[in-house]
């Protein structure tokens, strides 16, 4: 297991402050250390201030974009980006979006005011009863607080923040491996990060004896992070009878759930078995957190449109909860955009159009699937070594492939395929055209031994 250096008795605000140092000064020698403190004047006459700044590094899933973009070559695929891709290889705007756009615009009585601080209140109630189930004896009860947040991203943090603050826990641990924006959210939210074993690249499936000894070590009450459905960047998900088994062992050590729902419906084609273990986890009555996006399910990458649930014991608690999450909004970016969330709750409000979707749903993890069945299937037409089985039981956007670092790069380099170093590809972005091309690569790779 890792952590960083913070030990859980320091407080929220000096841990913000101590990971954010650190970042800055992250692989320098101590007179850059000692710079990042200078003076206003240290700059010289005429210089800057922030001469002494290093260039930073390309993020590493959206440098992969970056370096594609450069590539003049005709041949050229961009198997990085996590979003949706047509069979064209297009971004995708889903019908039902620009329906529920249209109706927005044909809205002669909309304003552009400040939302409260919560944000669009039909929409935080909406999206509560889409992942936890509209039949839900905590919604029944009043006892889930939901706020609109910055999609999944900001709804981590807001989520990350307030458990620093008041959780008697400051630990969360995370999957390994999980998002890589992760362990960035959570340590500058002010927690200290562990990680348990999640994947087992020898079988490039679950190592679920290593999650459940892992959790059953974590001390009592620690807050553990879980892929609701499509772990990214592995694909690899835990049956229903394993989710059981994690929720009766964390129940029983008191660990905090905290949910990252990213691709409710996008994994399987259906809302509600997407949604099956926070739901279960939701049916025994404890607490848990839930962060939701509407990026890949809905196509509102931009729109950045998510929802932070916390369910609570009771409604008074959870009454005092949302105003405390008030508090860790307010300074961080006030209130949320108002845009997005309206889309959002057009389509949940109006069952038409939430058939709609559905259906539109539906037929984009289908499509994930089939170039899952395809690729398998050229692989094995090609007699490429190894067992490639994985292909076609990982589910959601990503497949982990199990390449290594030197075979990415010689498939780069070689064929004009880009994806991130971990050997990390999104099915969305293949086509039955660009199938072949990459089953090449990957076989040319393989057999070469890299």
């Amino acid at each position: 297991m890792k952590t960083n250096d913070f030990s859980s008795s320091s407080s929220p605000s000096d841990r913000r402050i101590g990971a954010l140092l650190r970042h800055l000064t992250a692989g320098t020698d101590a007179d850059r250390v000692s710079s990042v403190f200078a003076s206003p004047t240290s700059g010289g006459a005429g210089g800057s201030v922030f001469a002494h700044l290093v260039q930073a590094p390309e993020d590493a899933i959206l440098g992969v974009t970056i370096a594609y973009n450069k590539d003049p070559s005709p041949i050229k695929l961009n198997l990085g980006v996590g979003a949706y891709r047509t069979e064209e290889g297009k971004p995708l705007v889903l019908n039902v979006v620009r329906k529920a756009e249209q109706q927005l615009i044909n809205d002669r009585s909309r304003i552009k005011e400040y939302l409260p601080i919560v944000g669009l209140v039909e929409f935080n109630k909406l999206s509560a009863k889409l992942i936890l189930g509209a039949d839900s004896p905590a919604i029944r009860e009043n006892r889930v607080t939901t706020v609109e947040c910055l999609s999944g991203t900001g709804s981590l943090r807001v989520g990350g923040e307030f458990l620093a603050r008041h959780y008697h826990q400051k630990t969360i641990y995370i999957p390994q491996p999980t998002w890589g924006n992760h362990p960035k959210i959570f340590t500058l939210a002010g927690l200290s990060v562990k990680t348990y074993r999640y994947y087992d690249p020898s079988t490039r499936g679950l190592n679920f004896q290593g999650l459940l000894e892992d959790l059953g070590a974590a001390p009592q009450g620690s807050i553990v992070l879980l892929h609701a459905c499509a772990h990214n960047p592995t694909g690899v998900d835990p049956t229903l009878e394993q989710w059981e088994q994690i929720r009766k062992l964390m129940r029983s050590k008191g660990l905090m759930p905290f949910f990252d729902s990213a691709y409710q419906g996008f994994a399987s084609g259906s809302l509600d078995t997407d949604a099956k273990p926070i739901r279960m986890f939701v049916a025994d009555g404890g607490e848990l957190l839930v962060a939701q996006s509407y990026a890949k399910n809905m196509g509102l990458y931009g729109e950045r449109v998510g929802a932070l649930s916390i369910v609570c014991k009771a409604a008074d608690v959870a009454g005092r909860v949302e105003s405390q999450l008030k508090l860790v909004i307010r300074p961080m970016y006030s209130n949320p955009p108002i845009h997005g969330a309206s889309i959002v709750a057009v389509i949940l409000r109006d069952r038409n159009l939430f058939n709609e979707w559905t259906l539109e749903l539906k037929a984009m993890a289908d499509r994930i699937i089939s170039m899952r069945k395809q690729l398998f299937e050229a692989l094995r037409a090609r007699g490429t070594p190894g067992d490639w089985t994985h292909i076609i039981k990982q589910i959601g956007m990503f497949t982990f492939t199990g390449l290594n670092p030197a075979q990415v790069s010689y498939m780069t380099k070689e064929y004009h395929i880009y994806m991130t170093s971990d050997g990390r590809i999104s099915m969305a972005g293949l086509s039955s055209k660009t199938v072949p091309h990459l089953a090449d690569a990957i076989h040319a790779v393989v057999t070469k031994a890299l």
